[in-house]
């Protein structure tokens, strides 16, 4: 049995401004799919993508609080003029620049249109190959407990666990990252970025939906009533979605 993560959704109050906003940012493509915004690599709508993550643009009512987000994208550059471009370009898109405790780093934290923070981070090796999306950051308390919760629910490939971060990628070695950084007491909110998990070709989403229950998921009520998804959180009141099989 096996999950993995298909896309990042992201709630917005006008959720195809942001799409747009995410797809210009990317060098991506909005693609309107009825009631969300799906934004994915140029060429044509490919879901689930095989190797990296869309992303799929939500409307609701509610708008962001105050409150830094628990997961955000770091976004990868190739040299400190790319950087620097990129930085431009979302700031020309709308992005500001927020501050979240960050000290002096070498990346830019910013936030999109509708406050929603991110990163754009200074050249490294490690994200050389991931695509626009380095990796998919969520803030935890223990890195470890979120390596057995994750470790088991995924089909991806545990890379380092410590005391103060956890990493996953995909077992082909390809697209973005998965990294849960230790984030002590960090005021929790409602969620508005989280992931959807496929499961694998010939699984069983209800089977795949016991078993994270098993792991130690539990259920979440957030009023969506009758769809095709389940709505879960982690250990650490991660939210997340067991979508059904295309």
């Amino acid at each position: 049995m096996t999950l993995r993560p298909a896309q990042v959704n992201i709630k917005a109050v006008d959720a195809r401004a942001i799409g747009r906003f995410w797809a210009e940012a990317l060098g991506w493509t909005a693609y309107d799919a009825g009631v969300t915004t799906c934004v994915g690599p140029p060429g044509g709508l490919v879901w689930p993508d095989p190797i990296g993550l869309s992303i799929d643009v939500v409307p609701v009512p509610e708008r962001k609080t105050a409150v830094k987000n628990r997961v955000h994208l770091d976004l990868a550059t190739t040299s400190p003029e790319h950087q620097a471009a990129v930085v431009a370009r979302v700031r020309d898109l709308g992005a500001t620049p927020v501050r979240v405790g960050q000290g002096d780093v070498p990346w830019e934290v910013l936030a999109d249109p509708e406050g929603n923070e991110f990163c754009v981070l200074e050249p490294r090796d490690v994200y050389r190959d991931t695509g626009p999306v380095a990796a998919v950051v969520v803030d935890c308390a223990d890195p470890r407990l979120m390596a057995r919760f994750w470790g088991a629910a995924l089909d991806w490939t545990l890379h380092d666990a410590t005391d103060r971060f956890a990493v996953f990628r995909s077992a082909t070695g390809r697209g973005p990252y998965l990294e849960f950084i230790r984030t002590p007491d960090r005021e929790a909110a409602p969620d508005r970025v989280h992931l959807d998990l496929l499961p694998g070709p010939g699984h069983d989403q209800a089977a795949e939906v016991a078993r994270v229950r098993a792991l130690g998921a539990t259920d979440l009520d957030l009023g969506q009533g009758d769809v095709p998804w389940v709505c879960l959180s982690d250990p650490e009141d991660h939210e997340f979605c067991v979508l059904a099989p295309p």
